[in-house]
Order: C-alpha cells, then structure tokens, then sequence
C-alpha cells in the first residue's frame, strides 16, 4: 500500500501524546485522548478490513533502512497471528481513557500521555519485523507502566511498581543477550523473517530457548516468576490493570510464538513437554490462589495466572487445535479480563473498597452492572456460548492430544475457574445484603456502558461464531507449525 498504515498505527497516539503536552484544561485532554484513540482503532478497523485471510505472509509491509552499518532496518508488517493483537491494543486503547475518565481526577494530562505512549510502544511491539526495533519498544514499554503504576496507583504504588519492572527489567536483559547471540549466528541480521529461516545448531538453539523463556515467562506471568503480577494489579489504577491484564501479559506468549517456536524449532520440539508442565502447573496454582482470595482485584489477577496458563499450554501443544486455541484464547482473556477489570475498577469508584466481604445485594443496587458482570464471569469459565469456550475447547482437545495428563490437569483448572467465578459472583450479587443495600450505589452511566459494551459483543459474537476469527490466524498457524515440525523432525 502507498499510505504507510501500520506507521500511522504505532505512531498516532505517539502524535496524541506530544500534542497533549501542550494542553492545559483536564476536559480537552480527556476529549482530545478519546479522539485520538477513537481514530487510531479506526485505522485498525481498515487494517483489518485489508487483510487478506488466505496467506500467512506479512502484510501491509514497511522497511526502511535505519542503521545500516549493523543491518538494523526500520520494518513494520503484520500476519494472522499479529494483527488481532493489534486491533485488541486499539480496542481498549480508547476503553481506557473511557474508564479514567473519572477516576483519574489530579494530573489528568500526564496520565494520557503516558497512556496514550504505553499505546503506541505495545503497538509497535506487534508491529515490528525488526529484531532491534521489536526490543526498543518491548524495553520502551516498561517505563510508562512503571509511571502509571507508581505515580497514580494505591497505596503500595512504589514497592509494586519497583517490583514490576525489576522483574521485568530482568527477563528483559536475558531477551538481549539472546538477541545478540542470535544476531551473530544467524548470519548478523536483525530480520526477523530472515532469522525464522536460519537453521542454528540444536546447542545454540537450547541456549537460546532457555534464555528466552525466562524473557517471556516473565510476561506471561508463569509460575514461579509471577508475584509481581498481583501486586502490580492491586496498585494500578483501573486503566493499567486492564492494560496489563489485556495487553502485556499476551507480550510473552507473542514471543513465544515470534521467536521461539519459528526460530528455535528444535529446541522447541523437544523442551514441549517440560512447557506443557509448567502451563498445567500455572492453570491449577493460579485457580488455587484465585478461590482462596477475598480481595476482589487480587482473585481476578490470580485467575490471569491460571488462564494464561492455558495459553502456553495450546501453544506448546504444538498441534493445530491447540496453538489456534491458545491464540483465540489470548485475544479471548484481553476482552474478558480486561472486562472484570473494568468491573473491578467501576465498583471502586463507588464504595471505595475491594473487599468480596463488604459487598452483598448489587443486583437490587445496581441491575445492569450485575447483568454484564454475570456476563463477563461466565465467560472467564468458559461457558458454551462465550468466547472464552470456544478457545478453552480447542486447548483442551488439543492438551489432550499432546499429553492426557497435562490435559487432566488442565481440566481440574477449569473447574477450579467456575468454583471461584461463581463464588465471587454469589457474594457480590446475590449474598446477603452489604453496601449495596445500605448505600445508595448508582448503576452504571452512558460512558460506563460505551466502555463495557463492545468488550460484550465480542463475548457473544466469537462465542457464537468464531469462524472469522479463526480464520484470520488459520494461515499463519498452520505456517508456524510447518515451520516447527519440517525443522524440529529433522533433530
């Protein structure tokens, strides 16, 4: 195409954000954020509508050079496993804004414009086809959640958000050392569609493989790198949780299937079994956190653990079903936890408090609040008729194809899912009568129901017909498994 679309993608809320600099009412920021945000998922929507279903190759490429002395290029392209993640990040972009709309009330203009870089640096982490480029907005990306958290978060802002992007920090240097180490192996280039097709000695790829996973299982979170997921999810405003919950833990899986998968598929291949241990271990402890939570915030991060969890274990299934599944299901856990999120951050708003025990009565209360929460806890359980069960399906059959034990496991996770879900939702909704019933808490507002209500149609839409869905990630997938399995049987 002539018109450079995936730079007007990435670098749009970049613009917004220097332009916010220079405004001074709090109302013109907000509006000026929505705009933004609005125009930038816009430009998503024409990607998406542009997106030709039946290749794998990238798409809407751009490639300039940057640095050429170190053969470092200035390259953009999405396919069917990045976009989605793409058009997801500009769904709750401006979701976002909707929800701080209130909430965040003092230095409104320093928090859009660090929402509306965090925006654009995640963006261009799906984006890039540069190794270099790709690490620059992956690193980038930590310091305005670090700003988020610590300057707007809760009480125990500083110590989360120290203990966030140390953690973080840390993964992120292992994911350089194996850049550089891969850089000179695969043939001193940072291409990442050219480093996909190197064929690197299995001892090579091992190292890699390792050094990469304590990179992305940071991200994800898994067990045991994850404690700074509830933490960081407690202290964070509304905005941030979903942002982390929606968006950067999905960072890790994508790089599990950028990078370690297409690239180190050997080593891949013969270290599956140890990942698909690691994900059923991560599914059961994260349900077992859950359901022992009387923090609101704290079970819905928890339940993140377990359902990521089951995101690395379809992709190390490393079969079609579950690596289709574990992507859906990636896209799936951003609308539906990022949703509870919302929920989470809504009801603060009103009674100031986190506690399951403090609430009681809202479905008198507040009717249509209940209503979607009902919605969005259902689907994190996977009911029929959700999204989330559609993806969950695909993980199962394929879990159970790969290893019947870890797909047991998984299983005991999903029942773990409905027994805490359920629970949660008796004592908010329907328990005996709390602060809903002793306030007067009001129902959810015009701009509320604009934030919650296209997270709900895709609920209902992929967990009624997913095929378009599935069909954008079909080609890629099946791309990516030639790859693993035409490099990996060869070991």
């Amino acid at each position: 195409m002539a018109m450079p679309l995936l730079s007007l993608i990435v670098f749009t809320p970049a613009v917004g954000a220097t332009a916010l600099m220079f405004v001074r009412n709090d109302d013109v920021v907000r509006w000026t954020a929505l705009g933004v945000t609005v125009l930038d998922f816009a430009l998503c929507i024409a990607m998406l509508g542009g997106f030709d279903t039946s290749t794998h190759e990238m798409q809407f490429t751009e490639i300039r050079r940057w640095v050429p002395a170190l053969g470092i290029t200035y390259a953009l392209g999405v396919d069917g496993i990045s976009a989605p993640f793409v058009f997801l990040t500009a769904l709750l972009g401006w979701i976002c804004v909707l929800a701080s709309w209130v909430a965040i009330d003092r230095k409104v203009k320093e928090f859009m414009v660090s929402l509306l870089a965090m925006q654009a640096l995640m963006l261009g982490v799906f984006c890039a086809l540069d190794l270099f480029l790709f690490y620059v907005f992956w690193e980038a990306m930590l310091i305005p959640m670090y700003v988020i958290i610590g300057v707007w978060g809760g009480d125990g802002r500083i110590y989360a958000a120290f203990k966030f992007f140390l953690y973080t920090l840390a993964g992120s240097l292992m994911f350089l050392i194996g850049v550089i180490v891969l850089y000179f192996h695969g043939g001193e280039t940072f291409d990442i569609r050219t480093l996909m097709a190197q064929h690197l000695p299995f001892q090579v790829q091992s190292w890699l493989f390792f050094a990469f996973l304590i990179a992305f299982a940071v991200k994800v979170p898994m067990v045991p790198v994850h404690t700074w997921l509830p933490d960081a999810h407690v202290q964070a405003p509304t905005a941030g949780s979903i942002i982390l919950a929606a968006v950067l833990l999905k960072m890790g899986a994508y790089g599990f299937l950028r990078f370690s998968l297409p690239m180190l598929p050997e080593a891949t291949v013969h270290y599956s079994t140890l990942m698909l241990v690691l994900s059923a271990v991560a599914i059961v402890y994260g349900g077992l956190l859950a359901l022992a939570q009387d923090d609101l915030k704290k079970l819905v991060a928890y339940s993140s653990i377990s359902h990521m969890g089951l995101v690395t274990l379809g992709i190390f299934t490393l079969n079609l079903r579950g690596l289709e599944g574990g992507i859906l299901q990636m896209f799936n856990h951003g609308v539906t936890t990022g949703a509870l999120f919302l929920f989470v951050g809504l009801i603060y708003e009103r009674t100031h408090t986190r506690s399951i025990a403090d609430y009681g009565g809202l479905m008198k209360a507040a009717p249509v609040y209940t209503a979607f929460l009902a919605l969005f806890a259902l689907s994190s359980m996977a009911l029929p008729g959700t999204n989330s069960f559609v993806g969950e399906l695909l993980v199962l059959s394929g879990a159970f194809a790969a290893n019947l034990a870890v797909g047991a496991a998984a299983v005991l996770g999903a029942l773990l899912g409905a027994a805490y879900l359920l629970g949660m939702y008796r004592k908010v909704a329907l328990g005996p009568a709390s602060i809903g019933m002793r306030f007067k808490i009001r129902d959810v507002n015009a701009r509320e129901i604009a934030a919650i209500l296209p997270l709900a149609v895709f609920v209902v839409w992929i967990g009624l017909y997913p095929k378009p869905f599935l069909e954008i990630i079909d080609a890629s997938v099946k791309h990516l498994l030639a790859q693993v399995h035409g490099k990996g049987d060869a070991q």
